[in-house]
């Protein structure tokens, strides 16, 4: 088999989809602990991987797999886990630790029901605010949510490249029906995707590259190259080096917030239905957001002004959308299977009612809620 997926339809599901996109992205390590509904991946990784020369591990949990892609990246791989609720809890503090190395990893979070150990086997979204809050201090994370299979496989694409352009972790959002639904996957020949390779520091005329966090962007050192660098999860200053001081702490943290913040409009992805005109605009992500459309659709049959807004990109949140929306629309309404997580920010953003829609983890969500909300809205 060559290393990448050739060219054509299959008829598979997300977590192979997602398996495949990552190798064309240009993984080559993978370290991960087995947890349903993601261990397809792992199971497929630990094949696929060691045929095209890349590496493989089974770790003895989810603490020491993000530690292991950590270190796999710092030394010139790019690298991915695969996980599920418990197991991304597991994995926050060397999140953490990624996110102030700025060292390019991917996590895929498999949402599935909980809390705790919950329904293994059955759908949830109940990690969405861990996505964004879960690692102590101020980060600027970003989260992808597909809702179908192609977007497992292009999805998994994009996360590798903002990874590498912005220098962090990138969290992968999925849920468990996603992931085990089979559909069409359309795959190109690779020369037609563009992947983000990886930059590094360099030594010329014996002198090394300066490091300035002023710059959006600085090229990685990578281990064995000559660049003389320190890693480290301490507050440090350009260089890598430990500090004590406020103002180091303010230099770093702002660098590590602003490389994302200053580039949203690069990032933020959405889809939109239906929104000329609408009075009720439904947001919904992840595999609500398949039941949220075609509710949207029979209440536009019965001449009801509904649209529809799916985040794509959860976060950074899509403020100014969300904000120019609430602007000419009278009702948001957002479907979770959870208790209300993503509908803070649009509540806070939207600045106008609000409904939520809580669909208990562990069942696809049903269409006809939704849109008996959307006709509540407008009676």
């Amino acid at each position: 088999m060559t290393d990448v997926l050739p060219p054509g339809r299959y008829f598979t599901d997300g977590n192979f989809a997602s398996t495949e996109g990552a190798i064309l992205a240009g993984c080559r390590f993978f370290a991960g602990y087995p947890i349903t509904p993601s261990s397809e991946i792992l199971e497929r990784m630990s094949k696929r991987l060691p045929e095209i020369g890349g590496h493989f591990i089974e770790m003895e949990d989810e603490i020491g797999s993000m530690a292991a892609i950590v270190g796999a990246s710092n030394a010139g791989m790019k690298s991915m886990t695969a996980t599920s609720g418990p197991g991304f809890s597991l994995m926050q503090e060397n999140i953490g630790l990624g996110m102030i190395t700025e060292t390019p990893t991917i996590v895929l979070d498999e949402m599935r029901a909980g809390p705790s150990t919950g329904i293994p086997t059955r759908v949830g979204q109940g990690d969405v605010m861990q996505t964004r809050w879960g690692s102590h201090g101020d980060l600027a994370p970003i989260t992808y949510s597909p809702n179908s299979v192609q977007e497992s496989f292009d999805l998994t694409i994009t996360a590798f490249n903002a990874a590498e352009t912005y220098r962090q972790p990138v969290i992968i959002a999925s849920d468990q029906v996603i992931g085990h639904l089979s559909e069409t996957l359309e795959v190109k020949s690779e020369d037609e995707y563009e992947i983000v390779q990886r930059q590094t520091r360099k030594v010329r005329n014996g002198s090394e590259d300066v490091y300035n966090y002023s710059d959006d962007f600085v090229p990685m050192f990578v281990s064995g190259t000559g660049f003389r660098g320190n890693v480290d999860s301490l507050t440090h200053d350009e260089k890598g080096y430990p500090s004590n001081e406020a103002y180091v702490e303010k230099k770093m943290l702002e660098h590590l917030l602003n490389k994302v913040r200053k580039n949203e409009d690069k990032i933020v992805k959405y889809e939109e239905f239906y929104l000329d005109e609408s009075d009720i605009v439904v947001v919904a992500y992840g595999i609500t957001s398949r039941a949220a459309k075609y509710a949207v659709k029979i209440a536009r049959k019965e001449g009801i002004k509904a649209g529809m807004f799916r985040p794509i990109t959860l976060w950074p949140f899509p403020e100014k959308r969300i904000t120019q929306l609430s602007q000419r629309t009278k009702t948001f309404i957002v479907p979770e299977i959870n208790y209300g997580q993503y509908s803070h920010s649009v509540r806070e953003v939207g600045q106008i009612e609000t409904k939520e829609i809580h669909f208990t983890p562990g069942a696809v969500p049903d269409y006809k809620v939704i849109l008996d909300q959307i006709r509540r809205s407008v009676s």
